[in-house]
């Protein structure tokens, strides 16, 4: 038999009884093994491969090894690839939901790679300020909106004033906790951010006056408190390079308060305060008279912003908005988004009624989609598809465009905290209609989303390609080959059976060297 017919030979026998084609996913080779990365392990029959004649043993490892000696592992292996091309070619190939998680987490790698830019590192920096404070800002959110319940129902009056108390206690002092955390990632000592921070809601500063107004305490809000944070962790790492050791521990301090305080004070809050005020006209303005347009936007994009990296930047005017208005009115729009991603997802499932896998894949992630937590149907299931995530952002456009709408319209919907979206947000609603109005807003949008997601992903969401690739049934695999059998792909190397070879068997070897091991 020629060299070239003995290693393909080789290659054919072995790639069923590691599971086909199918079951594998990546080829590589070193010294002396064929290393493959598979998907189901079950799949593989050892046996039957330690008895193929040119198999000194099998080693497992983060990939499944087959030992070759050196020499033939280099020529079996292109001969392998060949095989594995060619029977992926001349049939279908079953998409799991594993392969679509997969393809999910390294689209997700790809764009964190990507994302690593120094702009959108900070935006990342500024997020890691405001999501520890998410869960306070929930609490507080669902404890006010309880007690404004008690007070339009007029329940239980000497319980309402402890709830306001309780609601109202840590938006009053966010700006400390601001400051705190902006320290903290900035490299500073966090409890001076917090000192820093604090002057700007100290009910004294009402008797200071800056560029011609008298200040007060409040003002500048958490953007202050951002920008008087990251001041004084400058302030205290030059202090710490400049001033002599034996005085660090009195003079750094106290620097640190005195330069950013006096900074804050007739500079940062002023300049703050206008910012923050700028920020929620403009809301208001926005969504008043675009408001269907302005949610349409807003709401196709932000599962693009989402990937970029760049929603991050709107954690502060959310969090601008609550301090000022009491809600956030972009919230509920953006919501939106997540509505158009459980519209698509129901949409896969009935397009691919034959691939079980995706299909067993939604239904888990759909209770989680509907709460709010789309990243188990965006990178398990939408976007390793391709267009049904661009059919979920369309999903989103007409959910926010009709939360817009309404906002135009006069029935103003917002939120109270930060966090949560789909259902998981009801509790937190707000507006200036009412509980009911604005909880029917929101309901009608998220409808909206949930049907404008299903059409769009239904009827455009699959090409002919895409369909014929992805709606395959998945059969339990065909029962394995077993060496010394009649029809043994064996039987074209030489004959198998029980006896001894030398070499390892499960032992691992050495690790190989050279850069052909990697």
């Amino acid at each position: 038999m020629a060299t070239e017919d003995k290693n393909r030979a080789t290659a054919a026998a072995i790639l069923p009884l590691v599971g086909g084609a199918a079951n594998v996913g990546s080829i590589a080779h070193c010294m002396t093994r064929l290393r493959l990365g598979l998907h189901d392990r079950s799949l593989v029959d050892d046996e039957a491969l330690k008895a193929i004649p040119a198999v000194m043993g099998v080693v497992e490892d983060d990939t499944y090894q087959i030992v070759l000696g050196p020499g033939t592992v280099a020529r079996v292996t292109p001969e392998f690839e060949r095989l594995v091309e060619e029977e992926r070619a001349a049939a279908p190939v079953v998409h799991t939901a594993e392969e679509l998680a997969a393809q999910g987490a390294e689209i997700k790698a790809q764009r964190k790679a990507r994302n690593a830019t120094p702009f959108k590192l900070f935006l990342r920096r500024i997020a890691d300020i405001f999501v520890p404070l998410i869960p306070a800002l929930i609490g507080c959110g669902i404890i006010a909106g309880l007690n404004g319940l008690l007070i339009n129902l007029e329940w239980l009056p000497a319980v309402t004033p402890a709830l306001a108390a309780m609601a109202s206690g840590f938006m009053a002092l966010i700006a400390v906790f601001v400051g705190y955390n902006t320290a903290k990632e900035f490299g500073g000592t966090p409890i001076l951010g917090g000192a820093v921070a604090a002057i700007i809601v100290f009910p004294g500063v009402a008797d200071i006056e800056a560029f011609g107004q008298q200040l007060s305490p409040g003002q500048g809000g958490v953007l202050g408190a951002l920008g008087a944070a990251v001041l004084a962790v400058y302030v205290e790492k030059w202090c710490r390079r400049w001033v002599p050791e034996a005085l660090d521990v009195l003079v750094t301090p106290t620097l640190t308060v005195l330069v950013s305080g006096l900074v804050t004070i007739f500079g940062l809050m002023y300049v703050a305060g206008e910012v923050s005020s700028a920020i929620g006209t403009f809301a208001d303005w926005l969504l008043s008279t675009g408001g269907a347009g302005a949610g349409f936007v807003l709401g196709g994009l932000f599962l693009p912003l989402v990937m970029l990296g760049l929603h991050q930047a709107l954690i502060p005017i959310h969090t601008t908005l609550i301090e000022q208005q009491g809600y956030t009115v972009l919230l509920p729009i953006l919501a939106m988004a997540g509505a158009g991603q459980v519209g698509a997802a129901m949409a896969v499932y009935l397009r691919l009624p034959r691939n079980e896998s995706i299909r067993r894949t939604i239904k888990s992630a759909l209770p989680a989609g509907l709460l709010g937590v789309g990243e188990p149907l965006i990178y398990g299931v939408s976007l390793p598809l391709g267009r049904p995530f661009v059919t979920a952002c369309v999903g989103g456009a007409f959910g926010g465009g009709f939360v817009g709408l309404f906002n135009q319209l006069g029935d103003t919907v917002g939120s109270t905290a930060i966090g949560p979206s789909g259902w998981a947000l009801f509790p937190l609603l707000d507006g200036n209609h009412g509980l009911g109005s604005t909880i029917a807003v929101y309901a009608g949008g998220l409808v909206a989303g949930y049907v404008a997601g299903f059409v769009a992903t239904y009827f455009f969401g699959f090409g002919k390609d895409l369909l014929t690739e992805f709606n395959v049934s998945q059969e339990p695999a065909p029962s394995k080959i077993t060496a010394g059998g009649p029809n043994s792909p064996t039987d074209a190397i030489g004959p198998t059976g029980p006896t001894p070879k030398p070499g390892p068997t499960a032992t691992p070897e050495p690790a190989p060297e050279g850069i052909a091991a990697k």
